[in-house]
């Protein structure tokens, strides 16, 4: 592209015999100096950006091998770069409630999912069982309750 737009002028010169305008060949050397640039600047190799989807797949092949802390590291990372993928706080919050140790932090993440995916009936089940494992069953039976009305609809 820079060639192109340097050798305009450079073409009326041997064409027409004459630059065309005073500052033709100023104009065709900024032109070639900036098409160098930017082709420069084009080849130069950035990291790619991650991708949150591809982030919540391979959390998934994580935990499916047994390497749960890595996954959840993974799932955070995730959140962190889209804080709106209910998805990633969904699956943060199945591997914490398989911990005896972090239900609570699973019952964080389900009512987030929620409160950004409200409609969908199965993260109400799940936000249940976190609540029957802490021994809310007031809690778990509403929404056990909650699911079922949504998945009726």
């Amino acid at each position: 592209m820079s060639l192109l737009l340097a050798s305009l002028p450079i073409a009326s010169r041997l064409f027409l015999g004459g630059w065309g305008f005073e500052d033709a060949a100023w104009l065709a050397c900024l032109c070639m100096f900036i098409g160098a640039y930017f082709q420069i600047v084009s080849r130069r190799r950035f990291p790619p950006l991650p991708d949150p989807a591809a982030m919540l797949d391979q959390a998934i092949q994580l935990a499916s091998s047994q390497r749960t802390s890595q996954a959840i590291a993974l799932l955070t990372e995730a959140i962190r770069l889209s804080p709106r993928l209910w998805q990633a706080f969904q699956y943060r919050g199945v591997l914490y409630l398989s911990r005896e140790d972090s239900v609570a932090a699973a019952l964080g993440d389900f009512e987030e999912a929620i409160r950004l995916a409200p409609g969908e009936a199965h993260l109400y089940e799940l936000r249940g069982q976190a609540h029957s494992l802490l021994g809310d069953t007031l809690s778990s039976e509403e929404d056990y309750r909650t699911a079922a009305a949504l998945a009726a609809k």
